[in-house]
Parts: structure tokens; C-alpha cells; sequence
């Protein structure tokens, strides 16, 4: 057996090579290999690791050679599942290629396949007993800017990946591996793939087409952080009740709780317009953690449709303190519609983005919460929030944000105190109303032995809460 670490670097080495022919491609690349599953993923991962983009080929190469081949798919006149097919036979495995349709770039959910839209092509190996999914062109590469992807009610296959190489500019098509489309579990492939032919779902109960629709739209990354939807009823398409609410919850497995961190981005489903009577429409969104729950819960402003993209990245701790920017990619997206809004909605207050709740200050900041668990606190006029700091915290700094009301001119009414290792915020309201709280603190780094001064982080957002002041409370 070869280590795929060991294996990964001989298939960078002959990727490196231009190898004339497929017989002595494939000779070089599965020689060493003592199974089907490790020619298989020889092969792909010597797609899949060249990227088209920093290639010069020679204009005379053979399109019945590798790099003829390679060359047809950089210039959108070849596809990768011809080439996957071709390395396989020469490789001694049974390969097909499967026609179907794909929630690929420009998709948005909701969308109906009517048409020639969305038509794509991706294969089946037979390794290790059964039939196995792969997608070459989803593992090598994908587009950073969708938007430039011809809209639907475009004519023919434009919307294809391989006709929208051609329409976008090159600088849009990102070279970057992705193991999820390598033998892709048939139950998770049928989220992005819908195949013309029935039997090559490869799953025990097929779906049709309609309920391909109906699937949530997620992408790779939403099964590589392992998550699911705990409430069988969520769909791709979404609808409030009569207070314009709607709520997503995904769940998160027991080993990636302490490192996903999740935000979203909330606009008009048919334009990129992102607010709504000048207030961001992120505002009208409160997303929470309870458990191994992640909630993003609604609340549209208007009648219509609206386009809530979800996104997630997996960072330690010491990362996120660290206070730099970090890159979150999205793992599903939904389309929420009202249709009879009955109730005014107010934006939530203008608070950093991000989840409500103490549950982010403990993940990453150690700080427990000693008086308020949720994220939703109901108070009188007057509030006292204490946490406990499990490692050494300074510089607390509170804000509170009421709409209608400065910033500035609530700074007065919460402060805090520290005693040994409690801290406690006391706030007093000047009026009844909503607010929110923002926290923030920064850690204190261990003392380097190369530096006379304990290092500090960056001040760094902690947590927030959702504050109803009412004398009636």
C-alpha cells in the first residue's frame, strides 16, 4: 500500500512532465498503485493538480495526446470527463460518463431546470466493488465570480461551466483542489447533481426532479465541515409566516463546535441590492448558537424575495484572536420568500455582524456566562451581566446600540468592573426599547522569553445580546 501522501508528491512530480502519450501517462502514473481506488485517485489527482491557467501550450499539440486534451479544456473545447474516462481505460478501470443537470455557477436555488441550463457532464468509476461519483472539473477548479455567469432566460447551454469558461474572464476561474467531488458519497452527490438517466443516482430511493429542486443548495465545504439540516422540512426555497419570519438551523458535529464560526449575507433574491429603505438587510437577520445549533432566523422587511447566503470557516482560537481578517466561503444559500407581510419589521440594532449570544465569548475567549445563557435577555430599566474568565482577559470595552439613538451618546449609561476573575457589566437604560450590546476584549498573550514585554492581542469583538428594556420586565 502507498501512503497518499507519498503518492500525492510522485503524481506532482509526473505533473510536472509532458508526457507524449497516454499509454506512457498512465504507465508512469498507476505503476506504483496496488488498487483500483489508488489508480482512480492517481489519475484525478494528476488532473485536478494543474492548473490551466500558468500552462503555455504548444498550438501543434495533438488533441488525441495529454496535453492535447489538457489544452481542449483549457480552451473550452475539451472537458475533463473525456480525459478522466480516457486515462481510466488506459488504466484498466470501468468508467462511464453520466449527463445531467447541476447547481453550478450562477444557479441560484429556486431555479427550475426547463431548459438546456445548467446541463453538465461528470463521471462514474467502478472501483473497490461499486460504482463511485467523480467530478474532475468541480475538484480542479470553480469560478470566483458568478455574477459575470449569464442570467437565466439566456439562450442554449450558456449556463453550463464549460460555455461560461468561455463568457467570463480567465482571471475568474480559480484553480483550486477539492476532494469532495473524488468518490463522492451518492447521498451527498444528488445536493448538486441530478443525472437524466434514473439508476446513476446510485441510491436506494431516487428522487425526481422536482425534489432535486427542492434539495437545499449547499455546497462542498457544508459536508466537509460535516454539517446537516436538523428540521426535515428545509428547503431551497423558504416561506415566512404572516410576521415575515423564517428560520434555518443547521447542525454542527460534536468535533467541529469549538472551531466553525459562521456569517451570512441577506439581499433582493433578483439584484445585489443589500439594503432596504437605507438600512443593511443583514440587520433583519439574528443568528444564534444553542448547542451543536447554528439558527438564522429572518425577519423580511417587505414582500418578496430575498437571497440568504450562509458561510462558515473552521479557525482555532488563537487565530481569531489574533483580530485578522479572515476568509469564509459559503456552504448553502436559500431563497426566503413573503408573500403577505402582516407585521411592520424593525432592523435589529446596528451591532457588530456575526452571532447574538455568550456562546462565541466561551468558545473562544474561555468567558463563561454566569447570569445570561441566551442570546434574547428581557430587562427592566436596569441590567447586570456578569462572566467568568477562565484564562486572563483585559481591556473590556461595552457598546450599546438603540436604532434611532448615538452610539456616543449611550456610552454613559453601561460600564464594568473586574474582581479577580469575574467581570461585570452593569448597564441602565434611558428609555424602553431594544438594544443591543456589543463586547470586546483582548487576551493576554504568554510572555515571550525573546521580548522584555508580555505580548498583547489585537482588541478583538467578543459577543453581543439582544436587550427588550420594559418597566414591565
Amino acid at each position: 500500500m502507498i501512503y497518499y501522501g507519498k503518492l500525492y508528491k510522485y503524481k506532482v512530480h509526473v505533473a510536472q512532465e509532458d508526457q507524449k502519450t497516454f499509454t506512457d501517462l498512465v504507465r508512469m502514473l498507476v505503476g506504483h498503485c496496488a488498487s483500483d481506488v489508488e489508480k482512480a485517485r492517481t489519475i484525478f489527482r494528476w488532473i485536478t493538480v494543474k492548473n490551466l491557467n500558468s500552462i503555455t501550450f504548444d498550438d501543434s499539440a495533438h488533441g488525441d495526446t495529454p496535453m492535447g486534451l489538457l489544452r481542449g479544456i483549457k480552451y473550452g473545447t475539451e472537458s475533463y470527463h473525456v480525459l478522466f474516462k480516457r486515462l481510466c481505460s488506459y488504466a484498466g478501470l470501468h468508467c462511464v460518463v453520466i449527463k445531467g443537470y447541476s447547481k453550478s455557477a450562477g444557479y441560484q436555488p429556486g431555479v427550475r431546470f426547463e431548459d438546456n441550463r445548467f446541463r453538465n457532464s461528470w463521471n462514474a468509476v467502478y472501483v473497490a466493488g461499486a460504482w463511485r461519483f467523480v467530478q474532475c472539473n468541480w475538484g480542479a477548479r470553480h469560478l470566483v465570480n458568478a455574477k459575470e455567469v449569464p442570467k437565466p432566460g439566456g439562450k442554449g447551454k450558456s449556463d453550463s461551466l464549460r460555455e461560461a469558461v468561455q463568457q467570463v474572464k480567465k482571471k475568474n476561474l480559480r484553480y483550486e483542489y477539492d476532494d469532495h467531488y473524488f468518490l463522492t458519497d451518492p447521498k451527498e452527490f444528488i445536493y448538486e447533481f441530478f443525472p437524466l438517466q434514473q439508476d446513476w443516482q446510485l441510491l436506494k430511493s431516487p428522487i425526481s426532479l422536482h425534489e432535486f429542486e427542492e434539495l437545499p443548495f449547499v455546497r462542498s465545504l457544508f459536508f466537509r465541515y460535516g454539517l446537516y439540516f436538523p428540521d426535515e422540512h428545509t428547503k431551497a426555497v423558504m416561506y415566512t409566516d404572516s410576521t415575515g419570519a423564517a428560520t434555518i438551523r443547521i447542525g454542527m458535529p460534536p468535533h467541529m463546535q469549538s472551531s466553525l464560526i459562521f456569517h451570512y449575507n441577506l439581499k433582493l433574491y433578483d439584484s445585489d441590492k443589500d439594503q432596504y429603505d437605507t438600512v443593511s438587510l443583514k440587520r433583519f437577520v439574528m443568528q444564534s448558537v444553542v448547542g451543536n445549533l447554528v439558527a438564522f432566523r429572518v425577519h423580511a422587511p417587505c414582500s418578496g424575495a430575498l437571497l440568504l447566503d450562509i458561510f462558515a470557516n473552521a479557525v482555532t482560537p488563537r487565530e481569531y484572536l489574533t483580530g485578522e481578517p479572515m476568509k469564509f466561503k459559503s456552504v448553502c444559500k436559500f431563497k426566503i420568500v413573503c408573500e403577505d407581510l402582516q407585521t411592520v419589521m424593525v432592523p435589529l440594532p446596528d451591532c457588530a455582524s456575526g452571532e447574538w449570544g455568550p456562546v462565541k465569548a466561551t468558545r473562544l475567549f474561555g468567558l463563561e456566562p454566569l447570569t445570561h445563557q441566551d442570546a434574547l435577555i428581557f430587562a427592566g430599566r436596569e441590567l447586570e451581566l456578569q462572566f467568568h474568565m477562565t484564562r486572563p482577559l483585559t481591556d473590556f470595552m461595552a457598546t450599546l446600540h438603540k436604532n434611532g439613538s448615538e452610539e456616543k451618546r449611550l456610552s454613559k449609561y453601561v460600564s464594568h468592573r473586574v474582581t479577580d476573575d469575574v467581570v461585570t457589566f452593569t448597564l441602565s437604560f434611558p428609555e424602553e426599547g431594544q438594544y443591543g450590546m456589543d463586547i470586546y476584549t483582548r487576551e493576554i498573550a504568554q510572555a515571550n522569553p525573546d521580548t522584555p514585554t508580555t505580548e498583547k492581542h489585537l482588541l478583538t469583538h467578543c459577543c453581543k445580546y439582544l436587550i427588550n428594556s420594559s418597566k414591565r420586565n
